[in-house]
């Protein structure tokens, strides 16, 4: 058989596992660029989420019950499946959050209060998402600390030059994400992570762009925090990680209180409890930690190797085709980077265009992308962003360029 006939039919076969892929828009078939924003969900996920809540819903931890038992099982297997998943050390170096928003705040407020003073400093970068440079900005202000921001270059990659500049005797994290959302740069954040260690200085990577598109291994780069969503690796919404060095773990305090979390409470005091349940106060997403188990299991399934082979076979084609039309400015010209590629056409708004390709069934993410230091430094109010995953195809880029065509026509560019 052809190889690309292969390929074609392997990746219809997919395409089957997601129901959405299957629906019209606007008397169109959907052709969805917006996965950096999140994923589409495969049946094993959907079917995981109802067999739980038709089967086995119940509470977890302390119940005596048959329901509570089974279910309590089923949570902490998921935490091993995360740990092993990310090769972290512990079990119970994974927090389970509501996603990576809700992760890097926990980890700025909590490792502010224990090793952050005043005077002291923490380096971030000009293309953090807004989940990565606000809660460090309210911890910096809380603290009485100050905020270093590494710039980037023009071509989308940080300056790695200003970088080292910024690592004084004063700082006490770098955070830093692993793949820029607007952007699509992949950074050396092993590289990073290095050299702030030899300086003595911790490192949190934003992993919320990279853990659906390449294997992270956190011993590996020796991060000390490493924060993900479920969303975005074809899991459910409201289930993210925060993976940390028990280290940092043990001596951060509470970042919420309730139940759960404790060892004893009396009129008196609280005593809490130990790792992980310290982190996870009240009534975890049971249901969709669960249904990440499935996730990460089609995503072992099909292979890393495939994953960012396909990956990188559409985001080049897309590059291609795109280079070829006029009027067309791409942002981020990274050597390294994902399947993103940010751009505008000429002076249309990017709003103008995502609403005429909406018509056109293609779904694509308009506007700063929560990257507004990023669109501060080109001078631009936003860009179209598309993004692409494993089950999107060769046919699909290509009616997306007819669709830049079909904007171009109609606002007269």
């Amino acid at each position: 058989m052809d190889k690309t006939i292969a390929i074609t039919e392997n990746i219809q076969k997919i395409r089957q596992d997601f129901p959405i892929l299957g629906r019209n828009i606007n008397n169109h078939p959907l052709v969805y660029f917006d996965n950096a924003a999140t994923t589409h969900k495969p049946r094993q996920v959907l079917d995981a989420l109802v067999h739980f809540y038709s089967h086995e819903n119940s509470n977890i931890h302390r119940g005596v019950h048959t329901l509570a038992q089974e279910v309590t099982g089923k949570y902490e297997n998921a935490r091993e499946k995360i740990r092993s998943f990310i090769n972290a050390s512990y079990s119970h170096e994974i927090i389970f959050t509501k996603g990576t928003t809700e992760s890097i705040n926990l980890a700025a407020s909590s490792f502010s209060k224990r090793f952050v003073s005043s005077g002291d400093e923490i380096v971030i970068t000009e293309m953090e998402h807004h989940s990565n440079f606000i809660p460090w900005q309210i911890a910096c202000s809380e603290r009485s600390a100050t905020l270093k921001v590494c710039r980037i270059t023009d071509s989308g990659e940080l300056d790695l030059d200003h970088f080292r500049e910024l690592l004084t005797s004063k700082v006490k994290l770098i955070a830093v994400t692993h793949i820029s959302n607007s952007l699509g740069t992949v950074n050396p954040v092993k590289k990073i992570i290095e050299e702030a260690h030899a300086s003595g200085i911790p490192v949190l990577i934003d992993g919320a762009q990279a853990i659906a598109h390449s294997r992270v291994n956190v011993q590996e780069l020796d991060c000390d925090f490493y924060c993900f969503s479920g969303h975005k690796m074809y899991g459910p919404t409201g289930i993210g990680i925060l993976y940390g060095k028990e280290k940092y773990l043990n001596d951060m305090p509470p970042y919420q209180s309730g139940g759960s979390m404790i060892k004893k409470v009396t009129v008196k005091e609280t005593t809490f409890g130990d790792l992980p349940l310290k982190f996870e106060a009240g009534t975890p997403p049971v249901g969709d930690a669960i249904a990440l188990v499935a996730a990460v299991e089609y995503i072992e399934n099909l292979g890393f190797d495939f994953i960012v082979n396909r990956e990188n076979e559409l985001v080049n084609y897309a590059l291609d085709k795109l280079e070829t039309l006029s009027d067309i400015k791409m942002y981020g010209h990274a050597k390294h980077r994902a399947p993103v590629i940010s751009f505008l056409i000429d002076t249309i708004h990017p709003y103008d265009t995502g609403i005429i390709l909406d018509k056109l069934g293609i779904a694509v993410r308009t506007g700063h992308h929560c990257t507004q230091p990023v669109m501060d430094k080109y001078n631009i109010p936003g860009t179209v962003r598309v993004s692409f995953a494993f089950y999107n195809t060769i046919e699909e880029i290509d009616a997306f360029i007819i669709g830049i065509e079909r904007v171009k026509k109609i606002l007269k560019v």
